[in-house]
This record gives structure tokens, sequence and C-alpha cells, in this order.
């Protein structure tokens, strides 16, 4: 049982100086057990655990005890398109409400590459070690095709991930008209519920979701690079409107003085645009992901103390308030989206109309009209539409 044999791969006239041999495999038997010795030992298989149902009571004590697993469970409930999930999820919601609102939101934009994901790292590990309880939710893209996610900001957050005050959350962006803000909106809530008092939203890059992030934020922040150039000309104005502050990442080494003039470049873009926030004026920063050098600085004298005057003076009362009536409209939009795709009237006819208008025969307004005339005397109240939840996907 215990001799080799030679591989049909090894030479005949090397003998002993060929390392590789093969061991026989065990007669009358598998995984090295003879077959009396497998009827003489059981193996014992690992119960299944199956995981609990949870009430709404449940996910609501878990998330204010700061149960991790209990808050990642109830993310994924808020996430959830089904249905059936709808209405506990809202239950959850409706019931941690007063306890939301105490942490600071922090949104995070950049193109891709700018090191977001490494910038978000060293502060929030910097901040969990001072004491602070930080949330960070990355938005990942979502195919257009597959309407699959990669979701690996959590593995590549390697060291924030082993914080035990830090809580990270990967999620799809969606494929829906509001998802990302409904979702990510009510998970920022689940998150302050749970006593974190530093939420950092990241976005998917620049050009994609950063205004909708800046719905659901007080402090905005832009990430760029340095020699960018004409790179970066097509998004400036619009995102630089948005943005709070700039900041210059990878100001390290040989590449540290082309950030100090990337800098004042973005200084003097600065002052031909419109503040982001009233009684506030955006200015732009350097700091090193990689280093941490400027990274606490820029938190002290820039974020800290633009909350603290946005509080003390009612602005970010008053965005905050607007953010959330926004949030209302946006959710009736997509509600009416998904009733209009819905509606079994507009499915019966608008193949006929589709192809009226590809051969010319009706002009792309008429066919709205139809189509906005067929579902505003459709029956809404149909079971079709009855049940379906706000934001099923269509």
């Amino acid at each position: 049982m215990t001799d080799t044999y030679k591989p049909s791969w090894r030479p005949d006239n090397n003998d002993d100086k060929f390392a590789c041999r093969v061991m026989r495999g065990v007669e009358g038997g598998h995984d090295g057990m003879s077959e009396q010795n497998k009827t003489e030992h059981h193996v014992n298989k690992p119960k299944i655990v199956k995981q609990v149902k949870l009430t709404v009571d449940d996910y609501v004590k878990g998330i204010l005890a700061g149960n991790r697993m209990i808050l990642s469970r109830a993310i994924t409930l808020i996430e959830s398109n089904a249905s059936v999930h709808f209405a506990m999820a809202q239950e959850v919601i409706q019931k941690i409400l007063p306890y939301t609102g105490k942490s600071m939101r922090i949104g995070i934009t950049g193109v891709p590459g700018a090191g977001k994901s490494t910038l978000i790292e060293a502060l929030g590990t910097k901040l969990c070690q001072q004491g602070h309880k930080v949330a960070v939710l990355a938005v990942d893209p979502s195919s257009t095709v597959t309407r699959g996610s990669i979701l690996g900001d959590k593995t590549r957050m390697e060291q924030l991930s082993r914080e035990p005050n830090a809580f990270i959350r990967p999620s799809p962006s969606g494929g829906t008209l509001g998802g990302l803000t409904r979702k990510s909106r009510e998970t920022l809530l689940l998150c302050e519920a749970a006593g974190y008092d530093t939420i950092l939203v990241e976005t998917v890059g620049v050009g994609q979701s950063e205004t909708t992030v800046r719905s659901m934020v007080d402090f905005f922040l832009l990430v760029v690079l340095t020699g960018a150039g004409d790179e970066l000309q097509g998004m400036k104005k619009g995102v630089m409107e948005l943005a709070d502050a700039i900041l210059v990442n990878k100001a390290d080494g040989d590449n540290k003085q082309r950030a100090l003039v990337t800098r004042a470049e973005y200084e003097r873009i600065l002052q031909f645009l419109r503040q982001a926030t009233e009684h506030w004026t955006t200015h732009a920063y350097t700091c090193s992901a990689y280093t941490g050098e400027g990274i606490m600085d820029f938190w002290q004298n820039v974020v800290k103390v633009f909350m603290k005057q946005g509080f003390a003076n009612g602005v970010l009362k008053e965005r905050r308030k607007q953010q959330t009536i926004s949030w209302v409209y946006t959710m009736i939009e997509e509600h009416l989206h998904n009733l209009f795709y819905r509606c079994p009237e507009i499915i019966k006819s608008k193949g006929e109309i589709e192809e009226d208008v590809i051969n010319g025969k009706l002009s792309a307004t008429l066919a709205v009209q139809q189509l906005i005339d067929k579902f505003a005397n459709a029956d809404i109240n149909e079971n079709s539409l009855r049940n379906l939840s706000p934001f099923d996907l269509k």
C-alpha cells in the first residue's frame, strides 16, 4: 500500500534524482479508510443551523443595541425589491426614526483612481482610534446587462474592516430611478440608529451618482488627482458646484509639489463658481491617503468647522429638511415609473405603438400621448397593480 510508482512524465534515466513520485491509493475504500472502517466509524455530519426569522421588534432592538449582524440583516431587508419585505422594512424604519439624525453625514466622490477608498480607510481608521463609530456606505456600480455588482470595497479596506467601531457596507447602485436614493438613505438611517456618529458615503465615481449622494449628506467632498489635465475639464464645473471642499490626494513623494500646484489651480477655478453651501466658502486642500499626511488636519479644520458652523446658523438643519422632502417626491416618481411599466394596458399596446414609431406611421410625441392616455384611463386598482411594492423592479 505504501509503494510508489513512476508517473508517465518521469524520464526513464533519471532514477532517484527525479523527485516526483505518486503514492498509490487505498484499495477497497477511499479517503484512507477501508470499507470495514467506514462502517465501524460513522462520520458526524455538522448540524445545519437555520437562520432565525426576526420580527420587527427583534430588528429594532438589535439595531439600537448596536448588533452588527442584525444591522446587516436589516439593511438586506431594506435593499430587497420583493414586495413581501417592503412592509416589514418600512415598519422597522418607522420605529428607529426617533433615534436618527445625530451623525455627521459625509459624501465622497471623485474620478476613478483618485484614491477615494484609500482615503476613506485612512480617515475611518484614525476616527475609530479616536473613539468614533464610523459607518462606510460604499455604492458599487451595477451592470446594466446583468444588474450584478462586484461589491469589493470591503475587501479593499482591509485595515478599517478590522476596527470594532467600524461598519462597512457595499451596496449595488441598482437600476431604478431612485433605488440608490431610497436604499442608501434608509441604510444611513439604520446606521445612525445603531449609534454610528460618522457616516461616510462613497459614490461609484464622477458622472454617475454624485448628485444623488449630494442630496443625502451634509458635507460633500470631491477628491481629485494631480496631472489629470483635460480629462477633468468636462466634469469640473458641474461637480465642483456641488462640493463643499476639494481634496487633492496623493500629495506625497515626488508628487507633492505637483499636488500643491494643482490645489492652487482649483483655488483659482473656485473663485468663479457659486458656493455649494450658504455662508461657506469652498477651498482646495492637499493630503496623502498613503502616508496619512494632512487627513486629520483636514478633518479637524475643515469638516468639523463646517458641521459646527452649519448647525449653528441653521443651514444644515434646513438642508436636511429639504433633502427629506426631495426624497418623498423622488420615490413618488419611481413608483409612478414602475406603475406605468407594470400596467396591463401599457404592456398590451406598447409593442404595436413602438412598431408604428419605427415604421414612421406615428411620431414620437403622439406615441407618448397615446401611452399616457392609456395609462391615465387604466384601472390601477387591478390585482396586478394593487399589491405592487413602490420599488419592485420592472
